[in-house]
């Protein structure tokens, strides 16, 4: 793992101490399928059940980056798969924060609680996503982390954030940052050359 961080922090990312401790202390081994757990420290996506993946290293220090994540805050991670970056997310809002993971593949949902609880945190959780994108019951959030692409910026999930509040979101092939910044106002920046699996909602 330490080779792998040093690599992100040449990259460019990692540039935030919080995320930096996060990456030491949550093993990206814990969240990985058996089989390919000697592949845990590539800067690579890898494979899960279903057809989906755990994002790229590099991919996940760069949204978090962008998400600037903060002790204290409530967080919404949609998408969680195998709860990796609920983990790190978990260790970065701290004992007074609150993480939710939702995840609306019922496979992963029980790949990424078993992996979670290896670290016993209090303050997060994965519950299984229901027909609605999010997870309204606890809004509004400080950020919100998206880590499956849609194909435009889902309104439901902005108005589930904050005044003030950042998402981070692939859009086809751009991870933007969402800051809202009014009650029918956003500013949206875009960083271009990613590719996620496609966000899924039940209708």
């Amino acid at each position: 793992m330490k080779e792998l961080i040093e690599e992100l922090k040449k990259e460019g990312v990692l540039r935030r101490l919080n995320i930096l401790n996060a990456f030491k202390n949550i093993d990206r081994k814990d969240f990985v399928p058996f089989v390919y757990k000697s592949e845990s420290y590539g800067n690579r996506p890898l494979p899960t059940d279903c057809a989906q993946t755990i994002s790229q290293p590099y991919t996940v220090a760069f949204m978090l980056d962008l998400l600037d994540p903060q002790a204290c805050e409530k967080i919404l991670d949609v998408g969680s798969g195998s709860g990796w970056t609920t983990a790190l997310l978990a260790h970065i809002v701290g004992k007074e924060g609150c993480v939710i993971g939702v995840e609306i593949i019922p496979e992963l949902v029980k790949f990424g609680k078993k992996n979670l609880a290896k670290y016993n945190f209090k303050n997060a959780k994965i519950i299984q996503s229901d027909n609605a994108l999010g997870y309204e019951n606890n809004a509004p959030y400080d950020r919100i982390l998206v880590s499956a692409a849609s194909t435009t910026l889902p309104e439901t999930l902005v108005q589930q954030l904050k005044i003030g509040g950042i998402m981070v979101i692939p859009v086809k092939d751009a991870i933007w940052k969402v800051t809202r910044t009014s009650d029918f106002d956003t500013e949206i920046e875009k960083h271009h050359g990613f590719v996620f699996v496609p966000l899924i909602v039940n209708l």
